[in-house]
């Protein structure tokens, strides 16, 4: 089935948004709208006579989540989070080293949407016409997800990137965790595409063969 997927890079931060849709001027889910994402969503929205449904986060983390209050708000849709990070919502600092509190919060405020949905693993979420399976990828926070679409398509967040993987060295991340999570994604065809959360697109085989973080590791009983 061939699904439309449009993005861009969000913010200083450069998180990629993605808005996923059956096709054009279909209804569709926006994945992780970042700092200042609300423009882009409105132009891709525009392009493709698109019609918001629900919100999809990757994680908690304030560059992936920056917008998902005035999104949902302004458009009447629900977020999706997995509960391990759903605090964050309202509290992004639980997330950000001291430096990163000092540099881009200040007096910032944050809330949460009014309609908030919890994600777990292995759960099938129907949604505009798609399926996305739910993947519980902890390691970069410990409420991380992967949303897989079809059988073609895996949008990692900030679990893996082309070349390289997640950071573990911030609140509530965990190496060996990520290891695992990783080890997750290797039970995938080689042919699948990975949208991660910054960076290009990437396949599971390119990063299988080329992906330094990747060596050695063997594939997980439990895939994704």
């Amino acid at each position: 089935m061939t699904v439309l997927v449009a993005g861009f890079p969000a913010g200083a931060f450069a998180a990629n948004c993605y808005l996923v849709a059956p096709g054009p001027g279909e209804e569709c889910v926006i994945i992780d709208p970042g700092q200042d994402a609300e423009r882009g969503i409105e132009e891709l929205l525009d392009r493709y006579r698109l019609k918001p449904i629900a919100v999809l986060l990757t994680h908690g983390h304030i560059d992936h989540m920056w917008s998902v209050a005035p999104v949902c708000g302004a458009k009447g849709i629900p977020a999706y989070i997995h509960p391990d990070d759903r605090e964050m919502l309202s509290d992004p600092a639980q997330g950000l080293s001291l430096l990163a509190k000092q540099q881009f919060l200040g007096g910032m405020t944050f809330a949460e949407p009014d309609d908030v949905r919890q994600l777990s693993d292995g759960a099938v979420i129907p949604l505009a016409g798609l399926e996305f399976k739910i993947g519980h990828t902890p390691g970069h926070t410990q409420g991380s997800v992967t949303f897989r679409s079809g059988e073609d398509a895996l949008f990692t967040g900030d679990l893996l990137f082309a070349g390289s993987i997640g950071r573990t060295d911030l609140p509530g991340g965990d190496h060996r965790a990520i290891l695992k999570s990783l080890a997750r994604t290797l039970t995938l065809p080689d042919e699948t595409i990975v949208l991660p959360g910054h960076g290009p697109q990437t396949t599971i085989g390119d990063e299988r063969r080329t992906n330094p973080f990747l060596t050695g590791l063997q594939p997980a009983q439990k895939g994704l």
